[in-house]
C-alpha cells in the first residue's frame, strides 16, 4: 500500500465517522425529515462518501467512531455540520440537543464548555450564518 493510498484511506475514515454521526443526531428522534435526508444527502457528496457507504452508514450509525479532529478550524467545521442538521428540521427535541453535547465533547470540545459552546452554535446557525462567519464568531466568543 502506497502512501497515498494510506492517507486517502485513513481520510475516507474519518469522514465516514464524521457523516455517521451526523446520522446519530439526524436519528436521535427516530426519523429523517425531508430536509434533513437532503442535507445528509448533500454533505454524502461533500464527505465523499459513495452510495454503498451511505446506506451503510444510515442502517449501523453507531459502527463508526467519532474521530476528534486535531485541528480546532475542523472541529468547528464538524461542529458546524452537525448543529446544522439539528437545525434543518426547525424543531430541536430533548435528545437531539443531548446527543449534539456528547459528541461536542466527542470532538474533543471541553465538557466544562460544551454547554456554551453548543447554545453558541445553535444561534449562530439559527442565523443562518455561512461557515467562515460562524468560525469567527466561535473562535471570538469570549472576547
Amino acid at each position: 500500500m502506497s502512501f497515498s493510498d494510506l492517507f486517502d484511506s485513513e481520510f475516507k475514515q474519518r469522514n465516514k465517522g464524521h457523516f455517521a454521526s451526523i446520522v446519530r443526531v439526524a436519528l436521535t428522534d427516530e426519523k429523517f425529515s425531508p430536509e434533513e435526508k437532503a442535507f445528509l444527502d448533500k454533505l454524502a457528496v461533500r464527505l465523499e462518501i459513495s452510495a454503498a457507504e451511505y446506506e451503510e452508514i444510515l442502517e449501523n450509525p453507531l459502527k463508526y467512531p467519532i474521530n476528534p479532529p486535531y485541528l480546532y478550524e475542523q472541529r468547528m467545521e464538524r461542529l458546524y455540520d452537525l448543529a446544522r442538521i439539528v437545525h434543518v428540521d426547525h424543531h430541536l427535541g430533548d435528545k437531539q440537543e443531548v446527543m449534539l453535547r456528547k459528541i461536542g465533547v466527542g470532538l474533543g470540545f471541553n465538557a466544562e464548555n460544551v454547554d456554551y459552546i453548543v447554545d453558541k452554535a445553535l444561534k449562530l446557525v439559527d442565523k443562518e450564518v455561512d461557515l467562515d462567519t460562524f468560525i469567527f464568531e466561535m473562535q471570538n466568543m469570549n472576547k
